[in-house]
């Protein structure tokens, strides 16, 4: 049984700019200060986000404030996708699609997101049916955490049945990379998100990808029980 691990934004999906309209938003109605204009956003989680902002514009960094802003964003995000041009990446949903229906494969998520948001999102995209187990970004900052809660839910959902070596870690940047080793996993990078082909093969992938329309000979491996 292969476990295969998606992050989102940047993998999946991208909002051309409807995930940090919506931050900004969220963040400005919950405590009326305007976010930092350089953010960055790659491969963190939401809490590690929030975090710098509510210390950059001096607001106690409380789990109350923190949720304070989350249900903020939330609401701004459900407005701002439907009003962007955001869009599935080349090749993700005939990936998805082939890997949902293969008996021996179970896919989860990954992803700096939290619950809801990732909800929200993969929702509006139309591809929230095919995840159900995965690690989220909702109560630690550092994502290699968020790794090993996606890891411990993989394993509960195949009832302990899990091999290291069949877990694979997919994601745009390097951050996915690490946290593909630190929990023992295999890692596919695609370089659809903000980090260009060189950026992401220095970090050393097993699969390196430019898109998910070059996930067929990956994809066979998987089929033929060798990758």
């Amino acid at each position: 049984m292969h476990v295969l691990l998606f992050d989102i934004d940047g993998t999946l999906i991208h909002t051309r700019g409807s995930g940090t309209i919506a931050l900004r938003q969220g963040f400005l109605e919950a405590f009326g200060c305007e976010a930092p204009t350089k953010i960055d956003l790659c491969g963190r989680t939401d809490r590690a986000i929030a975090s710098e902002l509510l210390q950059a514009c001096g607001v106690p960094d409380t789990l109350t404030n923190w949720h304070r802003f989350h249900q903020a964003y939330l609401r701004h995000l459900a407005v701002q996708l439907p009003l962007g041009v955001g869009q599935v990446l080349p090749g993700v949903e005939a990936v998805l699609h082939d890997v949902s229906s293969d008996a021996d494969i179970a896919i989860g998520i990954l992803t700096g997101n939290t619950p809801e948001g990732a909800g929200i999102k993969l929702g509006h995209f139309g591809l929230a049916h095919h995840f159900h187990f995965g690690g989220y970004g909702h109560e630690h900052e550092d994502r290699r955490v968020v790794a090993e809660a996606a890891l411990a839910a993989a394993r509960q959902r195949l009832n302990g049945r899990l091999h290291l070596d069949r877990v694979w870690v997919i994601g745009d940047t390097p951050r996915d990379i690490v946290c593909a080793r630190h929990i023992g996993a295999r890692s596919v990078a695609v370089a659809t998100g903000f980090f260009d082909r060189d950026d992401l093969a220095a970090q050393r992938p097993d699969v390196l990808l430019d898109d998910f329309l070059q996930a067929g000979h990956w994809l066979a491996c998987l089929d033929g029980g060798v990758a």
